[in-house]
């Protein structure tokens, strides 16, 4: 796969960066994306490093977590508020250090007008050597017409320099539209999303296109899944979520289903390295979930999840958000109680990702809640 992102380290003069690697890091795996922001399962060889056993939850009250690790060493973290009002930033250079990291504010939600409610979902890549951050908004005089929108920040150090407004990501149809990705394929860029599709009787399903820059679609989208096993349908219909990572010759795509309670789960769509991504007749659909919930544990509604690496530069980690309980008062969506968590991801002999069960709470922080200062950038 090749590389067009930028991978040059942040600036070294914020006063929370402690100096590290920077270019001693070097590339070891291939993710489907052709940047580091881009490819949450690129690798760095650390070897003089050894990842702490993971801290769960690892950030409190932030769901829909997104976390790339960057060739400048760090690792950065964006999720959903659960205000719903702001987008938010922090980086470590350990996967346990983002639970105490500072947290920046780089950009709240306009009053009125496009942008103005529900701001879910951030995603944060580093593109031709810029930062961009997609994810979904509505207007605030109509907070359920929710779109994807795109923000640009061409400095190095993504704390820092202006986050701009490049404006909607116009998908084919003006219906309700949320959870973007993208990444790279052999010399193309392509983004995944979440969408309801006229005439179509679902809440929302999967779709591809490739793109023509960070913030265009061209040519034809393509619908990868809807909602159609039982599974997928509890409470809403729903296909949503999707997240990328390639090894073993094909391209797995994680998907979230059904309402945002317990029963919120996985999926996954399989595809060929070689294949055609833009044919839907290529991608293959495990008919099963890959992760739910789980009474031993006590975690419910996994999902919404990203992929990276630890510290050593090989392990591959799930990113993802549950709760700590299964019964919820009123609207989950006003729930404020989903957490950041990340585990190992295993591998089967086959090749295919082995989600496992969602780990149970790590006793020290079982019943502490974890603070972070926020610092106040936008």
């Amino acid at each position: 796969m090749s590389r067009t992102d930028d991978d040059q380290p942040a600036a070294p003069d914020d006063p929370r960066v402690t100096p590290g690697p920077g270019r001693r890091l070097m590339l070891k795996g291939a993710l489907a994306a052709g940047a580091l922001a881009a490819a949450p399962g690129v690798a760095h060889a650390v070897p003089d490093r050894k990842a702490a056993p993971f801290v769960n939850p690892l950030v409190r009250n932030r769901a829909d977590p997104h976390i790339h690790r960057h060739a400048d060493g760090y690792y950065y973290f964006t999720a959903t508020a659960p205000e719903y009002d702001r987008i938010i930033l922090r980086r470590s250079r350990t996967l346990n250090g983002l639970a105490t990291a500072a947290e920046s504010v780089i950009w709240r939600k306009h009053a009125t007008g496009n942008m103005g409610a529900h701001i879910w979902a951030p995603e944060i890549h580093r593109i031709g050597g810029k930062w961009y951050i997609y994810f979904a908004a509505a207007p605030a005089e109509s907070v359920w017409d929710i779109r994807i929108w795109v923000l640009e920040n061409a400095s190095r150090d993504p704390f820092k320099g202006t986050w701009t407004e490049r404006g909607q990501l116009k998908t084919a149809w003006e219906t309700f539209s949320l959870d973007a990705t993208t990444f790279t394929h052999r010399g193309s860029r392509y983004l995944a999303w979440a969408q309801h599709e006229p005439g179509m009787d679902n809440n929302t399903g999967i779709f591809l296109s490739r793109m023509a820059n960070p913030w265009t679609l061209t040519g034809p989208q393509i619908r990868l899944s809807t909602p159609e096993y039982d599974w997928e349908r509890i409470g809403f219909k729903v296909n949503e979520g999707p997240s990328v990572i390639a090894r073993n010759g094909r391209l797995f795509m994680s998907y979230s289903a059904s309402a945002t309670d317990f029963n919120y789960c996985m999926g996954l769509l399989t595809v060929d390295a070689d294949a055609d991504l833009m044919n839907p007749a290529s991608w293959s659909k495990s008919p099963t979930p890959v992760f739910t919930s789980n009474d031993t544990t006590k975690q419910y509604g996994p999902g919404h999840n990203c992929f990276t690496v630890a510290e050593d530069g090989c392990s591959d980690v799930l990113v993802y958000h549950a709760r700590q309980y299964k019964e919820i008062v009123g609207d989950p969506l006003n729930d404020p109680n989903r957490h950041t968590r990340v585990q190992k991801l295993g591998w089967n002999a086959d090749g295919t990702p082995d989600f496992g069960i969602p780990v149970a709470d790590t006793a020290t922080t079982a019943t502490t809640a974890t603070t972070a200062t926020v610092k106040e950038s936008a």
